[in-house]
């Protein structure tokens, strides 16, 4: 492959909505461009870009995976990123460094809740986008319908570049409205077309709908529609400017359309990013900070120092950890030393790669603006900037979703706990948007997900990888223990033994503090009756009960402690004396003080399309949720809805099947509520049962 440089590379992100032909399609881009030599198929699990186990026998994409090709004059490197809502992570990462973004649309159905959700995020990045409307050869497409509502969901910059001559089952040609002539696709599935003239029943509509795109490119650049009201029309070279401007600034999203598994309209489709998408260098320049966290620019510049960031780690079998980087600045060979100014340590760049799917291709540089894959680095991660050591610079660490499902894993296999514990740390490198965390409060190892598939997923790859097995069981919830009234108590330590014994007195009282106040400790101790050292040893004791809980093993919160009195013996007072006594008297005094549970209570949000909602709200009602409110975005509602975190396990899949995957949700930590009564008394039993079967 020849040298390119920054302004003809093109970084494109594949995104959609689940299932709406994203492999194919990059499928028939490798076919077109001779880099397969058959299309492949997401059915028979024969596809370049889905190619682990995990994924043929889903057949769904679980990993964003990277294409390398040429095609007019430019070099190509596409990211097809999944679609289900459980890989979302995927798209957040590679959303970092690419350039445009083209979005799928389902010629049927249109605008679907993942749409919504990918476009947010490339919104977020301002990625320049291009749809494409794919299945145009299914019945019931409707190109009109589709761009339409693309309309209504994303403003009137969404236009059509493109004009289907037939849909449904006859789909075989568009009419391109820049050039107005007819391309009438091969049959073959090798991507060609011919180009014919518009039949005349058409091009009354086809000019219509071309005037449409040329006021919509005119309105990109003041200069060119300034001519524009001045002549009615733009030269080539003023459609090309203006089209590249408006893609690039994002007042423009062009709908182009094809049939991926036909693999037509794939050409138009490269030809059309060749020509007018965005290069690296035309989104220059990037934003970052220095050695000392200032804000600085950083240029797309193959002649500056280099810097990079890393957007995924891959873990291939027989080759080990890639790191995926975008070159931003400068060039990397094999060889050189760079600087992880993340991690503050040095990494020796060994391989570099370009990659297909599976398939690797040894390159020796990587300059700026490209993407490729780095073999075995020694402490760099997903997310870390690797730079010059004579220009540091350090970009934005990768932000991932909040994790929406839970799951408590045990080792099925005594002795296993090491193994499981270094899987899952290899695996959260490879998939940063999944959490493990040890919780020493529950004493359980939850994993937390971007969905069940998610976290079935992890689970798989830890059995297939690591020859590990883990039986998952639900997670205990956090719940608090507070109480709601004052109470006073005393307690003796008394302990006789032969020799030295054990003597402490202490007198409490306590009083509920304000929710979220923590726990708060005062001695209004006067007279010498407990010396000054014994104070802490009190304390001591009764943290530890704060830990342990007196009510039902869960950490109290919301109280104050003061100890106002007590006695102590010249001989047998001691440390230990005071420690148990202090613990003692604060479990009788919770004990007293009307103690309640508290239960952590999650905001969640639901989007959803209108003729769920019914069934969401009633869904979210018998979960003792709580209706905050509704939203509409653009043809989907948004749910807000309080409900406890113990009521959300397993929502995920009954949200899929209750709107057939047609609503998304996320979750974020709220509060602590008082536990209703009844609820109450079955966790306190069932907190007691779990106490006696220990022992």
């Amino acid at each position: 492959m020849k040298d390119y440089g920054p302004h003809e590379l093109r970084n494109i992100g594949l995104v959609s909505h689940q299932s709406i032909g994203k492999t194919t399609l990059a499928e028939g881009m490798l076919f077109s461009t001779g880099i397969a030599t058959r299309m492949g198929s997401v059915d028979d699990g024969t596809t370049t870009s889905d190619y682990r186990s995990d994924e043929i026998e889903r057949k769904i994409s679980i990993s964003a995976a990277l294409m390398t090709f040429e095609w007019q004059k430019c070099k190509f490197n596409v990211l097809d990123l999944p679609g289900y809502p459980d890989f979302i992570g995927e798209v957040h990462s590679s959303a970092r460094v690419i350039n445009q973004a083209v979005v799928l649309l389902n010629a049927a159905a249109g605008v679907e809740v993942g749409t919504d959700v990918v476009w947010e995020i490339m919104e977020k990045h301002k990625i320049p986008r291009i749809l494409f409307v794919n299945r145009m050869d299914k019945e019931q497409a409707n190109f009109a319908k589709v761009v339409q509502e693309a309309q209504n969901a994303y403003g009137h910059g969404v236009v059509a570049a493109q004009l289907p001559v037939s849909e449904g089952e006859p789909f075989n040609s568009i009419i391109d409205l820049l050039t107005l002539k007819k391309f009438s696709f091969s049959t073959d599935k090798s991507g060609g077309f011919k180009i014919e003239e518009v039949p005349e029943d058409l091009m009354a509509k086809a000019q219509e709908m071309r005037n449409v795109f040329i006021e919509k490119i005119a309105e990109s650049d003041d200069a060119i529609l300034e001519k524009y009201f001045e002549v009615g029309e733009l030269d080539e070279q003023e459609i090309t400017q203006g089209l590249r401007t408006g893609i690039r600034n994002g007042s423009i999203f062009p709908v182009l359309c094809g049939s991926a598994v036909k693999n037509m309209g794939t050409h138009s489709l490269m030809d059309f990013l060749a020509e007018y998408g965005p290069s690296p260098r035309d989104l220059s320049p990037i934003k970052a900070k220095d050695a000392g966290g200032n804000e600085i620019e950083v240029e797309v510049d193959e002649s500056t120092p280099f810097s990079g960031i890393v957007f995924k780690t891959l873990s291939e079998m027989h080759v080990g950890e890639l790191s995926l980087i975008n070159v931003v600045s400068g060039q990397i060979k094999s060889g050189d030393e760079v600087y992880n100014s993340m991690k503050k340590s040095y990494e020796k760049i060994g391989q570099i790669y370009e990659l297909n799917g599976k398939n690797r291709k040894e390159k020796g540089i990587l300059k700026a603006g490209d993407i490729g894959a780095l073999v075995k680095l020694r402490d760099t991660h997903t997310g870390n900037t690797l730079t010059d050591k004579k220009r540091m610079v350090v970009y934005d660490p990768i932000e991932f979703p909040e994790p929406v499902v839970q799951v408590a894993v045990t080792p099925r296999s005594k002795g296993d706990e090491d193994k499981i514990s270094s899987g899952l740390h290899t695996l959260h490198e490879t998939d940063p948007s999944f959490i493990v965390e040890v919780n020493p409060e529950l004493r359980q190892t939850v994993l937390s997900g971007q969905g069940e598939i998610h976290l079935t997923v992890i689970i798989q790859r830890l059995k297939e990888r690591y020859g590990v097995e883990v039986d998952q069981k639900k997670p205990k919830i956090p719940y608090r223990e507070t109480i709601t009234a004052k109470a006073d108590e005393k307690y003796r330590h008394k302990k006789q033994t032969g020799g030295a014994g054990q003597f402490a007195e202490v007198w409490m009282r306590i009083e509920p503090l304000p929710r979220g106040s923590g726990f708060e400790f005062e001695s209004q101790v006067v007279g010498g009756a407990i010396s000054g050292p014994f104070i802490p040893s009190i304390e001591k004791g009764v943290r530890q009960l704060l830990e342990e809980g007196a009510v039902a093993g869960y950490r109290i919160v919301d109280v104050k402690a003061i100890v106002y009195d007590g006695k102590e013996h010249p001989v047998d007072s001691k440390d230990i004396a005071f420690q148990i006594a202090g613990r003692e008297v604060f479990k009788m005094c919770v004990q007293s003080a009307k103690p309640i549970l508290l239960e952590p209570i999650y905001d969640i949000e639901v989007k959803c399309p209108e003729e769920n909602m019914g069934d969401i709200m009633g869904d979210l009602n018998s979960r003792r949720g709580r209706i905050l409110g509704m939203d509409s975005q653009g043809r989907f509602q948004v749910i807000k809805a309080k409900i406890p975190l113990a009521e959300l396990h397993g929502y995920a899949s009954t949200l899929r099947s209750l709107t057939q995957g047609r609503a998304t949700y996320t979750r974020k930590f709220s509060h602590y509520d008082p536990l209703p009564k009844e609820v109450e008394t079955k966790v306190i039993a069932e907190a007691q049962a779990e106490k006696e079967a220990a022992h």
